[in-house]
């Protein structure tokens, strides 16, 4: 699967989570039951954490360093990102 199909598949996962309360509670019980049944590759063992963002509560996820960039290409991957972090945070109710 590449990763613009596992995105979407977790795109979709949200959506349902959205609309279907029981569906939500086994994703934050089991993430990662959920994510192998929609067809999302784990490796054996992998802890996978859902986060809940509420009013008052806004979560950041800092990514893992991605370990093929060259030390002078992070800054200009992190200014894209922080970019898109941003605009999630004023979207922020």
């Amino acid at each position: 699967m590449t990763e613009a199909e596992s995105d979407a598949v977790i795109d979709d996962i949200i959506a349902k989570a959205w609309g279907d309360e029981a569906f939500r509670a086994r994703l934050l019980a089991d993430p990662a039951a959920i994510l192998r049944d929609e067809g999302i590759d784990l490796p054996v063992g992998a802890l996978v954490q859902v986060l809940e963002d509420t009013a008052t509560s806004q979560t950041l996820v800092l990514p893992m360093r991605p370990l093929d960039l060259a030390e002078d290409a992070l800054e200009g991957v992190a200014g894209v990102l922080s970019t898109v972090c941003y605009d999630s945070f004023m979207q922020w109710p």
